[in-house]
């Protein structure tokens, strides 16, 4: 699997498989084993999700079975609005790793852009510095939060993680992430299967020249803008297919013709509209 190396030196892979919404235990642990199976490294889940536990017990499984080195997994976990601030955040932490079973997180991202994060970047800047963490970043910031805390960190974030698919492009949002040396990340690149995304014409004409489908379209679009992207499926047959985006790349003007599906706004989460915020906060 290709990857992409991340300001401070650290490799990150391009392709992870996430969890959100997988709240039993039993079937998050079948599928990221599955997902491991299937060739995934890197995993990505959060403290809101209700699933650190499993997920840890996953990867421990497949560490004790001598089927993974835990140097080569590489886990993304994010901290939840709850714990915005200094103290808050270094406690929530060791929550998560206590969970996870690991002494480490590659990826820890501050969740959503409410509360006291600048708080809760001091703990993370600590961590980072402590080596319990081996790069750090935020989900969900728009170009104007994510240039202020840029420039107001001693250490700045690595990854941005944000919506990302053939239907919301954001490419303001990517130039100023260029400008900034933060790694895009996205999160539904295959938009929740909204909007018929898995039976798009442009989507299946192009990717039908590859022997291609559909989604493995969409999501090596993104890969080729040098995004890393977040998959996500309970179905093995889905995540192997997910998975195999290796074998080729699109042309620049296959590119060109996905770039028009551009609707220029989100049909999941405008986080432009204070209602989102609101929301989110209620949930404290």
């Amino acid at each position: 699997m290709d990857s992409v190396t991340l300001r401070n030196g650290v490799k990150m892979p391009l392709l992870g498989f996430g969890v959100l919404r997988m709240k039993d235990p039993a079937a998050c642990i079948r599928c990221v084993r599955e997902a491991f199976e299937s060739g995934y490294r890197m995993f990505d889940t959060a403290a809101s999700y209700g699933n650190e536990e499993a997920v840890g017990r996953a990867l421990r499984e497949l560490i004790e079975e001598g089927k993974a080195k835990r140097e080569d997994l590489f886990i993304i976990t994010k901290l939840w609005i709850d714990d915005a601030g200094e103290e808050a955040a270094g406690k929530a932490f060791e929550e998560s790793c206590r969970r996870l079973q690991t002494d480490y997180i590659d990826l820890y991202l501050i969740h959503q852009p409410y509360s006291d994060y600048y708080g809760a970047w001091r703990t993370m800047e600590r961590l980072y510095r402590e080596g319990r963490v081996r790069a750090v970043g935020v989900s969900n910031f728009s170009p104007e939060r994510l240039t202020d805390l840029c420039l107001n960190s001693r250490i700045p974030p690595m990854v941005n993680q944000v919506e990302l698919h053939p239907f919301y492009h954001q490419d303001g949002a990517l130039r100023v992430m260029g400008e900034l040396g933060v790694q895009p990340q996205a999160w539904a690149p295959l938009c929740e299967g909204l909007k018929k995304i898995f039976s798009n014409k442009v989507l299946e004409k192009i990717g039908g020249k590859h022997g291609k489908t559909a989604a493995q379209t969409a999501l090596r679009w993104n890969v080729d803008r040098g995004v890393s992207v977040v998959t996500r499926s309970s179905v093995p047959a889905h995540m192997q297919e997910d998975y195999d985006i290796w074998d080729f790349t699109l042309s620049e003007a296959e590119r060109q013709l996905i770039d028009q599906l551009d609707l220029g706004y989100s049909e999941i989460l405008d986080y432009g509209n204070p209602c989102i915020a609101r929301m989110f906060l209620k949930k404290r």
